[in-house]
């Protein structure tokens, strides 16, 4: 057996750039998969170079952005797989560069509906299921920028930050209700993919975290060795 056997692990924002790395790992240490993305053609993809057997394979296009729609992924996932242990929220995105006094506000509204309704309609969406499982498990992929943001990411910093604090309420919802599922959080600069590596053979990324140290330490977090962390910053950045 493997590390993750028989586990049911959802994951949103799954054909992004960290995405595949992570999906990969989980798939490899026995894990089933759950998997969402906006990008259906990258989706289908990711589906088709995984090859895991139906029975361990759901994917779909969602609208996390839509209250109803990640309850009733939730839903389909526990009927399609049997129930789900976990969930790994890696949708991304950014906006920034500018300096705080003249930069768009429209930034801000685009960023909090990218990286924090998505995570408060998704945790919402899951948190019975995982409250219910013996390993549930939710990780979100944060950023350095949500504890020490620059004067030019005000709004990419602040979104980020939100996010974080609602996961680290979510790990005291669990833990109030004697729950044994966690949340926890990875921290990075920037992430540094494969495809970036293919790209730009000789380039370095000295403050960029590779996607496949992300992906091990997801595992880590899913897996029994990692029970006891809970509302936790896991720091991958120099």
């Amino acid at each position: 057996m493997t590390s993750l056997d028989g586990r049911v692990i959802a994951i949103a924002g799954a054909a992004g750039g960290l995405g595949p790395s992570v999906a990969h790992r989980l798939a490899a240490d026995g894990a089933s998969l759950a998997l969402t993305d906006v990008h259906s053609e990258r989706l289908d993809a990711l589906t088709a170079e995984l090859a895991l057997p139906p029975e361990r394979i759901h994917a779909e296009v969602v609208d996390l952005l839509d209250e109803q729609a990640p309850r009733d992924w939730a839903a389909a996932i526990a009927e399609r797989l049997g129930r789900v242990d976990g969930l790994l929220h890696l949708v991304g995105g950014w906006r920034g560069g500018e300096p705080l006094a003249t930069a768009s506000l429209s930034d801000y509204e685009w960023l909090h509906d990218l990286l924090v309704r998505t995570v408060q309609h998704t945790t919402r969406a899951f948190h019975d299921h995982l409250a219910a499982s013996e390993h549930g498990r939710f990780v979100l992929v944060s950023s350095s920028q949500a504890q020490r943001p620059d004067g030019t990411n005000a709004a990419y910093g602040a979104t980020k930050a939100a996010a974080e604090s609602w996961t680290l309420a979510l790990a005291d919802s669990f833990a109030t209700a004697g729950s044994a599922a966690t949340a926890n959080i990875v921290v990075v600069n920037a992430i540094v993919t494969p495809r970036m590596r293919e790209e730009n053979p000789g380039k370095e990324y000295p403050t960029f975290t590779p996607a496949e140290h992300i992906a091990e330490a997801i595992a880590f977090l899913c897996s029994d060795e990692g029970a006891r962390m809970n509302g936790k910053r896991l720091a991958l950045h120099p």
